[in-house]
């Protein structure tokens, strides 16, 4: 039986997806759960398993093609005539019939969609041949004309121009007006690249960023941590970190400052009912959010667990699309990279954001009524990102102020 694998629903706001890399060939075998292909969305990028065994015997897209959810992307025959619906699993067979043609009321009881690279995700041209969105894009940057396109030798399928045959055309006339002395090499962002450089200009031309940079003594909480970690990793199953700490001022905080909680849509502010941390985590190929609902229902321990457990899942692709959505206010930690201070882009819809530096000792001046004195003391930076359309600096002042008093004050021997 031949079963056809369509584009899965990553979420529920994704109608696309993005083809990054097939995990398997033309003729290769793929057992059960096995990968097959890894996709991206604007949210996440995400390893797919196969729903079925058996062996591949079409790829009906490229790396690059953008899809919609429910097209045909492979085929795979299988030794089964089981009842491809019995299967429930990330990528499920459906029939061509049922895949229609986005944006186009018209035809959706006409035709069912034909998603080969040469058809509904590549463009068609005076000339009558098809170029995918990629080929269109770097012809349109580098003042490619339809005559000089038509002309170029295509290797693909039918014939098909490929990013590789454009670029080796562009490297063949010259057109590139970069000098071959200064450019060593030329990559293509990756996709996630592509989506945090697209995330993080939107929120420049967003907010009105502005910043307040303060420290705070974490030396009682250094203490805690070096006294508690042994025993809180031998009955929890992992160490315990200083990021719940953090997290649990902010959110303390965010209580008294609701509108550190909010967001806006245009002229209107919206207050957000639930205190969902968007907590930035560094993988291999860029930065990725994922968020920590209800934040003001968690207890130490529990916000323990669910900042462990996502920064896992994250690292290792395995993190919901759905849970990289919804932040109400986000926290960034690049005192793991040993750096003091840092000023973040707002995470969008957000008009905060809180930068924590590294904690280092340092001395400092100790004030008593007896005297002063010096002392050692483990000291940390805070960076908060307002977006001044909503948050005045007496706001961001009074919120930074109070995560400082939360942390200083906060009663170590009551959190578990």
């Amino acid at each position: 039986m031949i079963v056809d694998i369509v584009m899965p629903k990553m979420g529920e706001s994704i109608t696309e997806g993005t083809i990054i890399e097939w995990k398997k060939n033309l003729g290769d075998p793929i057992a059960l759960d096995e990968i097959l292909l890894e996709i991206g969305t604007d949210k996440v990028d995400s390893e797919i398993p196969s729903a079925i065994a058996g062996t591949v015997v079409e790829l009906l897209a490229e790396p690059n093609d953008v899809i919609e959810v429910g097209a045909v992307i492979a085929r795979i025959k299988t030794d089964t005539e089981a009842d491809s619906e019995d299967i429930e699993l990330p990528i499920v067979e459906v029939k061509k019939s049922e895949v229609k043609r986005k944006n186009d009321p018209e035809k959706l009881d006409r035709k069912p969609i034909n998603v080969a690279p040469d058809s509904s995700h590549s463009l068609e041209k005076n000339d009558g041949r098809f170029y995918t969105p990629v080929v269109q894009k770097i012809a349109q940057e580098k003042g490619i004309s339809n005559v000089d396109l038509s002309a170029i030798s295509g290797s693909g399928k039918n014939g098909r121009v490929t990013k590789k045959d454009i670029l080796s055309y562009i490297e063949n006339k010259g057109i590139s007006t970069a000098s071959p002395d200064v450019i060593g090499e030329r990559t293509e962002m990756g996709h996630m690249r592509k989506l945090i450089a697209d995330h993080m200009r939107k929120s420049l031309d967003t907010s009105a960023h502005a910043y307040l940079m303060s420290e705070v003594d974490m030396t009682s909480i250094v203490e805690f941590v070096a006294k508690q970690n042994e025993s809180f990793a031998r009955r929890e199953g992992f160490p315990l970190t200083y990021t719940p700490f953090i997290v649990l001022a902010t959110v303390q905080a965010l209580i008294d400052f609701p509108d550190m909680n909010s967001s806006l849509e245009e002229t209107t502010i919206i207050r957000n009912k639930n205190i969902n941390i968007g907590l930035a985590v560094a993988v291999e190929k860029g930065l990725m959010v994922p968020v920590i609902s209800h934040c003001e229902e968690l207890n130490f321990l529990g916000l323990c667990r669910k900042i462990r457990d996502i920064a896992v899942r994250t690292r290792d692709k395995k993190i919901n699309p759905s849970e990289l959505q919804g932040s109400t206010f986000s926290i960034t930690n690049y005192g793991i990279f040993d750096v003091t201070m840092g000023t973040s882009i707002i995470n969008q819809p957000n008009v905060g954001i809180l930068g924590v530096g590294t904690i280092k000792k340092r001395p400092v001046v100790l004030e008593s009524t007896t005297g002063d004195s010096i002392g050692i003391r483990s000291i940390m930076g805070l960076t908060l990102g307002i977006d001044h359309r909503l948050i005045d600096g007496a706001g961001g002042a009074r919120f930074i102020e109070t995560v400082q008093k939360n942390l200083k004050s906060m009663e170590l021997d009551k959190l578990f």
